[in-house]
This record gives C-alpha cells, structure tokens and sequence, in this order.
C-alpha cells in the first residue's frame, strides 16, 4: 500500500477505480492504463485510488499504481472511505472484465459485478455520497441481479454509465441517423469467440441502434436464440433478413465472397421482438468479421448499411473513445445516452442465453419497459 496525497490537484475530479484483473490488453489497461497516462492519453480526471479483486501471475495494477503513486486497498469500501476523508471522491469506476470466475450451466462467466457494486453502493450510503458510477459492460450474467442493480442505482439517484465502447464508434459510412426512425427491421453482423461475451456487444449495438426508432424504445417482447445449422434452416424459410447480412458483409473490403453459411465457424442468431413489431437481429461467427457491422431496413424498403470502424489491434483506440466520454460522465454528472440502454442489453444477454439453454423463445415481461430517444 502507497501513501495517499490528501489533497486533491486543483479542481481536478478524483475517482476511485474497482477492477476484476488488470493484466496486459485488458479492460483494466485500455481503459483505467490511460487514466494512468499510457496510450499517449492525457486524463482529465485523478486516479486516487484502487482495488483489485484479483491479482493473476501477469498482474500490471501493482506496478501500475506504485509508477503513478496510487494506494492499493484490500477492500472496496476502503478504496472509497479513504480518498474521500483525505480529499474527496468524485467518480467510482467499476471494471467488471476479465478474471478467473466460474461459469455457470448456460456457459455464462460469472463475473461478481453485482457484488463489486453492492459493496460500492453500501458504502456510499454510510459517507452520505451520491457522485457518479461507471460500470463496465453488462450489468450481471442474471437477469434478476441486472433489474436489482439498476433499481438500486435509480432509488438512490445516482448518475450511471455502463456497457461497451462499441456503440460509441463512428459509422462508416456515416449516414444520418434520422433514418433510423422510420426503420423496421435491424441487423448486426458481429465477432465472436465467446457467445455471452461478444453477443452482449452485438445486442448493445443493436439496442443503441434500435432505440433512435421514432417515439424512442416501447420495450421488447420476445428473444430467441438459434444454433449451428438451425441457424441456415430458419435462413432458408425467410425467417430473418439474409439481404441484411448480405448487404453487411458487402463493406468489408478485405473479406472473402463467401457466403457465411459455408463455414464451419459454429454460427449464433440471436432474434429479438419488441412490442411495436420492431425486430432486431444479431448474428455472430468467430471469422465472419473482424468489426462489428449492421444494416437496417426503412419502412420504405431502402437498405442503409454501415460498419462500426474499431481497432483490431493495440492502442485500440475505440477504448481512447470510451475513456473520454467516462471522464465526461464524471465531470459533468450527466449521462451521455439512457442508462435504460444497458439495462435493455443486459436484460436481453441474460434472456437470450437463457432461451439458448432451454432451446426456444422466451417472453420478456423484465424488458416491458419504454424510454426515451436517443442522441448518443
């Protein structure tokens, strides 16, 4: 454990950071490394602070955080308690990503996001403290935890950020986004080699698409999740958009013309209806793209296609992006999209990997909820 400085830098915003591992491409080092100043990245805000849950034989936090002269806690709510009887606390990042946890029977990793929050929440009720919380990615690997989290978040009127850099990414081509108000139908092409954890992002972009409909998100009705050759069977009964996919995969200048139906990639549909007959689909294989990708369909018919541009490789610069807009929430308080936003892709992660294990589509009665319109 370091000395800590009591006094805060100026008017600088103070944050304590709460992490799984960091380790080397990690959440921890894209995003909490450039707070540290690595990536060439000039932080606006004061690391004071952090705990990590997890210390793996690759581990960069103690090195890290001796460098920047950071103190170690071994528990949350000192990582809390302590910076802010000597300065203040004005921001909590929660890096829930990466670490040696179990999976459940569905093939969910059973990161302890919920409990790295509760602990958070429980001592920000004893200090009496309301600032704003980051959480990475989903909510919980339970649709249950996920619901109770964000109920908690709201009771207490906590400003709130969380999920992905993915939706964050400008589009190429960029085209404008008003026409998502009149589309019917939307489709993600994306990346995986780990259903839960590369379907969240798909889902999250697709919702952050989905919700720019006109009068904003009415809520979703159903998921359902198909596999493997049911995936091309139901392809073959017009069950879902082929040209979309199609339309998708036509950006990627450096892929190769074939149809990803011949592939033996092990292949995910994920089928999402919301209430107002909207439909949202996200299909996944481990070499389809390399970045993420959708298409959607206007009323009209018209086809607008475009691919979120990440990085493929270290700096990653998406995370640079993601990192910016953290630093943002906290120094303003303002939440730069709806947190309904992760509740509705965390919801519709926990769901789908539940209607994939029991094999057949699942009502939503979680995710009966609207919200407003989305600018982000």
């Amino acid at each position: 454990m370091f000395n800590i400085n009591p006094m805060p830098k100026g008017n600088v915003k103070r944050v304590a950071v709460i992490v799984t591992q960091y380790f080397f491409n990690s959440h921890a080092d894209v995003i909490l490394g450039r707070l540290f100043g690595g990536f060439d990245y000039h932080p606006q805000v004061e690391v004071v602070s952090l705990y990590t849950d997890q210390v793996p034989d690759n581990d960069m936090s103690r090195g890290e955080a001796a460098r920047c002269e950071v103190p170690i806690y071994p528990t949350i709510e000192e990582t809390i308690k302590t910076p802010y009887h000597h300065g203040g606390v004005d921001g909590i990042i929660i890096i829930g990503e990466h670490g040696d946890y179990p999976d459940d029977e569905k093939g969910q990793k059973m990161y302890p996001r919920r409990r790295l929050l509760e602990d958070t929440l429980k001592t920000m009720d004893e200090l009496n403290l309301n600032v704003p919380i980051f959480s990475d990615k989903h909510l919980s690997y339970d649709i249950k935890d996920s619901v109770w989290m964000y109920e908690q978040l709201r009771q207490r009127g906590i400003p709130f950020m969380g999920g992905s850099s993915i939706p964050h990414i400008p589009p190429v081509p960029s085209f404008d986004p008003k026409l998502l108000e009149e589309a019917s139908e939307l489709l993600v092409v994306s990346y995986s080699d780990s259903i839960e954890a590369y379907g969240y992002h798909g889902l999250e972009l697709m919702q952050s698409l989905a919700e720019k409909r006109a009068g904003g998100e009415t809520g979703v009705k159903s998921v359902s999740v198909l596999q493997g050759s049911e995936v091309w069977e139901s392809m073959s009964r017009g069950e879902w958009p082929e040209d979309l996919m199609l339309q998708t995969l036509s950006l990627y200048d450096d892929r190769e013309n074939v149809h990803p139906k011949e592939s033996d990639d092990l292949t995910i549909l994920f089928t999402v209806e919301y209430i107002d007959g909207f439909k949202g689909y996200v299909i996944q294989q481990s070499r389809i793209v390399d970045q993420w990708g959708f298409a959607f369909r206007s009323k009209d018919g018209t086809i607008t296609s475009a691919i979120s541009a990440t990085d493929t490789s270290r700096p990653w610069k998406h995370f640079g992006r993601l990192t910016g807009m953290i630093e943002q929430f906290i120094i303003t308080g303002k939440e730069p999209f709806p947190a309904e936003r992760i509740l509705m892709s965390s919801g519709l992660t926990n769901l789908s990997m539940e209607s994939l294990y029991q094999k057949k589509e699942l009502e939503t009665p979680e995710l009966n909820f609207s919200y407003g319109q989305s600018n982000s």
